[in-house]
C-alpha cells in the first residue's frame, strides 16, 4: 500500500509506511522528523477516523520542537496486515495488542520514550493503557473526548457480585425502542450498513461528523444519573439509536444542508474526501472490531491484571463542550479525575467544539496541549 499523497497534507507533514510492526505494515504521518533526537509525541486516533485526523496538530507540535507521530491504527486506513473478515480472529484487536502496535511504532522510529501519548475517542483507551502499563515509556498522557475511569476491577471478598439488569432489553422495551450504538457496531450488519449506505460513504461520513459536532445545535450534553435505559436514552441517536435503524439511516436524518456544508471550515469537502476515499476502499470492519472486543468482554481478563492500578504520570483531558462523549458512561469523568489519574492537571471543555475537538478547534487544542507539555516538565 502506497502512503497517502503529500498533496493532501499540510507543509512539513511526511507520510510513510513502517514495515513489519507486530505483524502490520503501519502507515503514519509525522512532522518534526527533519532534526534528530527530538522528543516524541504519539497521537492515536479514534473511530471513524485516521492518522489524517491529526493534520492540524502535527505541525504545531513540530514547531514546538517535538517529533509528532500519528499512525493509522490497526484496522484503519493504509495500515495493512489486519483481518477485515467479520469471522476472523479478533485477538489482534485486544487493547494490549493495540498498545504493542503503538510501542512498535515508537521504537521503530528510534524513540525509547515519548514525552506524551495523546488519544482521541477510542484512541484514548489505548493511550490510557499506555500510560497505565508503561509509564517508563509514556511520560505524559492527554486524553480527548473519552474519559478513562480505570481498568476493570476484580471482585473483592467472597460474595458473588450481583448481576445487573439487562440494559439492552430495557432499551428495546422503551416506549420509543432504542439500542446502544456500541452493541450495534458489534453486529454483523453494521459494516455493510455504513460501507454500502444508500447515501454513499461520502454523505454518510458528512452526516456522521456533522451530527456529533458543535454544528448540530441540539448537542447540549449533561451528566446522566445512572446506567439505566431511561437515563442513557436521553442521549442523541448517534449513541442510543432507534431500534429499527442502522447508523446510516440514523445520521441521514441529520444530514446538513448544502449551505451548512459550504460554510464548514473545519472539514471542507476537500478534506472529507480523504476519509471517503479510505473508507470506500477498506470499509469499517477494522474499526468496528475494536467495539466487538469491548462489548464481548473478551479482553477483560488480561486487563483485570491491572485492577486497582492508577495512572500516575501527568495527565490532562481536552474535549468539546458540545461533546456527549464526556458523559456517555455515567460517572466516568469523575472517576478519571478523582481516582483513575492521580496527577490529572486540568479538564478543558472547549466552547464551540463537539466530538471532533482537534479538528473543530485545532488552535485551542494546540494551545492547551503545548501548555500542558510545557507546564508538566
Amino acid at each position: 500500500m502506497d502512503p497517502l499523497a503529500a498533496s493532501v497534507l499540510p507543509a512539513g507533514v511526511r507520510t510513510r509506511v513502517l514495515r513489519g510492526i507486530n505483524g502490520l505494515d503501519i502507515h503514519l504521518l509525522e512532522a518534526g522528523h527533519e532534526q534528530p533526537n527530538r522528543p516524541a509525541v504519539l497521537l492515536l486516533h479514534g473511530f471513524p477516523e485516521l492518522a489524517y485526523s491529526w493534520r492540524k496538530v502535527l505541525p504545531a507540535l513540530a514547531a514546538a520542537g517535538y517529533h509528532a507521530i500519528a499512525p493509522d491504527q490497526r484496522g484503519y486506513g493504509r495500515t495493512t496486515g489486519w483481518d477485515a473478515d467479520y469471522d476472523g480472529d479478533l485477538a489482534g484487536f485486544r487493547f494490549m495488542n493495540l498498545l504493542r502496535d503503538a510501542i512498535g511504532v515508537l521504537f521503530a522510529l528510534g524513540h525509547r520514550t515519548a514525552e506524551a501519548v495523546v488519544g482521541h475517542d477510542f484512541g484514548a483507551s489505548v493511550a490510557a493503557y499506555a500510560a497505565l502499563v508503561r509509564p517508563d515509556i509514556f511520560k505524559r498522557l492527554a486524553l480527548m473526548s473519552a474519559p478513562f475511569s480505570g481498568p476493570p476491577s476484580v471482585p473483592f471478598g467472597e460474595t458473588t457480585p450481583a448481576k445487573g439488569a439487562d440494559i439492552h432489553a430495557a432499551l428495546a422495551a422503551l416506549a420509543r425502542p432504542r439500542k446502544h450504538y456500541q452493541w450495534y457496531y458489534s453486529t454483523r450488519p453494521a459494516n455493510e450498513n455504513m460501507w454500502k449506505a444508500k447515501q454513499g460513504v461520502h454523505d454518510f461520513l458528512r452526516a456522521y461528523y456533522h451530527h456529533k459536532s458543535a454544528d448540530w445545535k441540539a448537542n447540549k450534553p449533561f451528566e446522566l444519573k445512572a446506567w439505566t435505559a431511561e437515563e442513557v436514552a436521553k442521549m442523541p441517536t448517534y449513541y442510543i439509536m432507534d431500534l429499527a435503524d442502522g447508523m446510516a439511516e440514523t445520521v441521514a436524518k441529520e444530514m446538513p444542508s448544502a449551505a451548512e456544508i459550504a460554510s464548514n471550515k473545519w472539514l471542507p469537502d476537500s478534506e472529507l474526501r480523504v476519509y471517503n476515499d479510505e473508507y470506500q476502499r477498506t470499509g469499517f470492519q477494522g474499526g468496528l472490531n475494536w467495539y466487538r472486543v469491548r462489548t464481548s468482554g473478551r479482553a477483560n481478563g488480561e486487563l483485570e491484571v491491572f485492577s486497582g492500578r492508577t495512572i500516575d504520570v501527568p495527565a490532562t483531558f481536552i474535549s468539546g463542550r458540545s461533546d456527549w462523549g464526556i458523559y456517555q458512561s455515567p460517572g466516568a469523568i469523575e472517576k478519571m479525575r478523582k481516582s483513575a489519574c492521580t496527577r490529572m492537571r486540568d479538564v478543558h471543555l472547549i466552547e464551540g467544539a463537539g466530538h471532533w475537538v482537534q479538528q473543530e478547534k485545532p488552535d485551542e487544542v494546540n494551545r492547551l496541549l503545548l501548555g500542558f507539555l510545557k507546564a508538566s516538565r
